[in-house]
């Protein structure tokens, strides 16, 4: 026993997997807080109060929310039984259509909080009852990055309007279902794709067991977001190559370089996806982002970790390139793709402005970009809803 026991520790060192001992993982609450998905009520009330104070930059960021087409009170929801999506979104089969409507829901709830307009609380219970009656299942290669974004949005409407509203929404428990057998399934046992893809599936599935107030789940979900924080964004502490994720059997130096897109120098921030793209290394952050805001709004308060650090050296690093500095040889060849998204408000908040670390470029970014809208997958709305916010 003790031999296998050696032999297993040293095979993870060897390949440089991180494995969590137990108990380290992060572990559900004893009672769920509510709404308690991203955004907690103490920061919608203070958003609220902003808004309705004319105060920026909240104020400029709700009228655009408002002036886009998910605030729509005319907007008629398109949902499908079967959403199939592949790759690079061919074929796209209501899977741009369910993206937008899980956001527009999001928005309308956002809208309904800050108003107290009971229009828009109906407009995003009719969002989430027509697909909730109709949905059966996602479908094709990019179903589990489909279901993540998707899944991601839906759950912070469906907190906000379960737990604010003060009407009826008599189909909570069809919607829940939803999310339970058509949703979770698809996301909670991961993927060994791209690091942003699992990171997106396990915002989806932490938001999701919290709004089903289901431990089991949210408790598996966080685990696997730890080990996949860690695998995504570099820290010299980590040694002399990143840390990789168990099942993906990346036991060699060759295998990690060529997974990390052929990057083979190593620094503080780098990404598993700098070298692809800005665009897609923005999703992971921001996934990163929104479980640990998540995790603090169910008490656990992940900012103080390496996985706040992991965000903290990760938004510094990217928002430098994204600000014009050129890339050093070194990085990527020399060639970088920005385009980094709205992506920087909720970690900027928690790391600079509650925390109170130094983070320059990424403040410089963060106003420079507001106020940040959506990226029309599963981000919307971060400066209204966490800029500048200390709630």
């Amino acid at each position: 026993m003790r031999r296998t026991a050696l032999l297993a520790a040293s095979a993870a060192l060897v390949a440089g997997v991180l494995a969590w001992p137990a108990g380290a993982a992060p572990s559900a609450p004893a009672a769920f807080a509510h709404p308690g998905v991203t955004v907690s009520k103490g920061q919608l009330d203070f958003t609220r109060s902003k808004v309705n104070a004319g105060a920026q930059p909240w104020k400029g960021a709700f009228d655009q929310m408002m002036a886009s087409k998910y605030a729509d009170l005319n907007r008629t929801p398109k949902p499908r039984a079967v959403v199939e999506c592949g790759s690079y979104s061919n074929p796209n089969l209501g899977c741009t259509d369910e993206r937008e409507d899980a956001i527009a829901a999001y928005t309308h709830a956002l809208a309904w909080y800050i108003t107290r307009d009971e229009r828009h609380a109906r407009k995003a219970i009719e969002l989430m009852d027509a697909w909730s009656a109709v949905i059966r299942d996602h479908t094709n290669s990019n179903a589990p990055l489909q279901t993540g974004w998707a899944g991601s949005s839906w759950p912070r409407a469906a907190e906000i309007i379960k737990y604010t509203y003060t009407g009826t929404w008599a189909n909570s428990g069809r919607f829940a279902t939803m999310l339970r057998s058509v949703y979770l399934p698809e996301i909670i046992n991961g993927s060994n794709s791209n690091g942003n893809w699992e990171l997106s599936m396990m915002e989806a599935a932490v938001g999701i067991s919290v709004f089903l107030e289901d431990k089991a789940s949210y408790d598996k979900a966080m685990a696997k977001f730890r080990t996949r924080t860690a695998a995504y964004v570099y820290l010299e502490s980590d040694g002399a190559l990143p840390k990789t994720v168990p099942s993906q059997n990346l036991n060699t130096r060759e295998k990690i370089v060529k997974y990390w897109q052929g990057q083979s120098t190593f620094v503080n921030g780098l990404s598993q996806e700098t070298c692809r793209d800005f665009t897609h290394t923005g999703y992971g952050l921001s996934a990163i982002s929104h479980v640990a805001e998540t995790s603090r709004i169910q008490g656990q308060d992940l900012y103080g970790t390496d996985v706040g650090e992991r965000l903290r050296h990760g938004l510094g690093f990217h928002a430098k390139y994204q600000l014009g500095a050129g890339a050093e040889g070194w990085l990527c060849g020399g060639s970088l793709k920005t385009g980094l998204g709205p992506v920087t408000e909720v970690g900027h908040n928690a790391l600079a402005n509650r925390l109170g670390h130094a983070m320059t470029n990424t403040a410089t970014l963060t106003r420079r970009g507001r106020p940040a809208g959506s990226n029309n997958l599963f981000v919307a709305w971060e400066t209204l809803t966490h800029g500048d916010n200390p709630a």
